[in-house]
């Protein structure tokens, strides 16, 4: 049983963790990489990147002719951020990012799917004398989320809508993806929080929080979202696509063989490819929040043109969100990486 010391100590192992990598199997015959290419990460440490620690550590970007540099960020919209800037390549967060740079003007382009679910949680803190049960209980209260305008800000507001709340109704507050979580949440500085696994898992099992909404299955994804939805994805402008072509083919190749080696991976496959700094300082409950998560995978890194319907229906329900011009779905995403990386890998 942890003590609420080591349980904050676990947190900061974690955070450190994130500077120095943990050495993981690699692949036989490891190349040279002939690019290097700057990707924009949020919740680095996250469940929601598992294909891209796969990649890392089982030498795939490698073996693909490319060598990454991780851009952490607390959130998806600061990943972003950081490619609009002109900081980084790439970025990688929630497929309706790419919604909102449409419609600023700014032509960006989904090229690599890594999950078929938004892969987030809500959950009610548990510390209250009066302790909240449902989301309608939320009406007032001030709910941490990684930060303003990503997939944790979107998806807890469609819980609120889907319950007959208005998401002014409560009080968004930026906590991030790392230790100040908790802090956050022991403080009082928020009621209640969204984020991604393991984190939430492990506040869950920890009895830190209730579970009020998630979207984790496909099942539940549906039941929020109106049917399935792309989930985390790689993004970058589409000129810069084009012009480095070969970059982009070598992370999605990348990409494509972690999602076919997480197909048949086994619990000790995970365990003996992810840096244990990820676990959080628990790797049973790790294990735990993997196989929640386990079938919200994508299976071939394609992206389905249903599926960004159906996310802009979703998406155009929150307030303001449909504002201005409506975005070209088709101009959103590209499939000529991942359906290469298919056929190459049998997917």
């Amino acid at each position: 049983m942890f003590t609420k010391r080591s349980c904050r100590r676990a947190f900061l192992l974690a955070a450190m963790g994130s500077l120095a990598e943990v050495s993981a199997p690699q692949a036989a015959v490891v190349p040279s990489p002939s690019q290097r290419l700057a990707v924009a990460l949020p919740a680095r440490l996250s469940l929601y990147h598992l294909p891209l620690t796969l990649a890392e550590q089982l030498g795939y970007f490698r073996q693909a002719g490319v060598t990454v540099d991780w851009l952490p960020h607390e959130s998806g919209s600061k990943a972003v951020a950081s490619v609009v800037q002109g900081q980084a390549d790439v970025a990688v967060g929630a497929f309706e990012h790419l919604f909102g740079l449409q419609q600023r003007g700014l032509n960006f382009q989904g090229f690599a799917q890594l999950g078929r679910t938004p892969q987030v949680s809500l959950g009610v803190a548990t510390r209250h004398a009066l302790p909240m049960r449902s989301v309608m209980d939320l009406k007032g209260s001030r709910v941490g989320i990684t930060g303003l305008d990503s997939c944790t800000h979107w998806m807890a507001s469609q819980w609120l809508l889907q319950n007959g709340l208005l998401p002014e109704d409560v009080v968004f507050v930026e906590v991030g993806s790392s230790t100040q979580v908790l802090d956050a949440l022991r403080g009082g500085v928020i009621d209640a929080l969204c984020n991604p696994d393991p984190v939430m898992h492990w506040l869950e099992q920890k009895n830190e929080i209730r579970l009020v909404g998630e979207a984790r299955s496909l099942t539940s994804t549906r039941k929020v979202m109106g049917g399935a939805v792309p989930g985390a994805c790689m993004m970058a402008r589409t000129e810069w696509l084009q012009r480095q072509s070969d970059g982009v083919q070598a992370l999605t190749d990348g990409v494509v063989h972690a999602l076919k080696w997480l197909q048949t991976a086994g619990l000790t496959d995970i365990l003996k490819t992810v840096p244990t700094h990820h676990w959080l300082g628990d790797r049973a409950v790790y294990l735990g929040a993997f196989e929640k998560l386990r079938e919200s995978y994508a299976v071939d890194a394609e992206i389905s043109r249903d599926g960004v319907v159906n996310a802009w229906r979703a998406f155009s329900r929150l307030p303001g969100a449909s504002a201005g011009v409506r975005p070209v779905l088709d101009r959103t995403f590209t499939n000529v990486f991942a359906a290469k990386a298919k056929q190459r890998f049998g997917g």
